[in-house]
């Protein structure tokens, strides 16, 4: 008995520690700003893609923009396609990690799917920040 319930006791506890590491914690640009997104862990970052603040690069798929929340806004790089729905003044979600400097390098965007959907996180995070001015 003792060693069916040590079994089960080491089974959990590699499945919780697994399941933490793999959580990816959604912040808003606020969010970072005030120091709150860890770096060094992936982490997902979305707000509303500023006007004006996409530039690509003319000789690899490298693409800069900015995402706010109204109330803050971050830097985001991305190195890939992007979804045929990015665009700017449009909801996306980005997962990637911060890096020290304040930046976020994103390894997938996310862009919302229809004119009437925005993702739960963004929407969520455009309102707290809206409610704080």
């Amino acid at each position: 008995m003792l060693l069916i319930m040590s079994g089960i006791g080491i089974t959990v506890t590699l499945a919780l520690t697994a399941f933490s590491q793999n959580m990816l914690y959604f912040f808003s640009p606020t969010q970072v700003v005030a120091g709150e997104a860890p770096t060094g862990r992936s982490i997902r970052v979305g707000g509303m893609v500023n006007k004006g603040s996409v530039e690509r690069a003319s000789d690899s798929l490298l693409v800069k923009f900015s995402v706010t929340d109204y109330a803050h806004t971050i830097q985001v790089q991305y190195t890939g396609i992007l979804p045929d729905l990015f665009r700017e003044e449009q909801g996306i979600v980005a997962i990637g990690q911060m890096q020290e400097d304040g930046s976020f390098i994103a390894d997938e965007v996310l862009a919302k799917h229809d004119e009437n959907y925005m993702p739960p996180e963004v929407a969520a995070a455009l309102k707290a920040a809206e409610n704080n001015d």
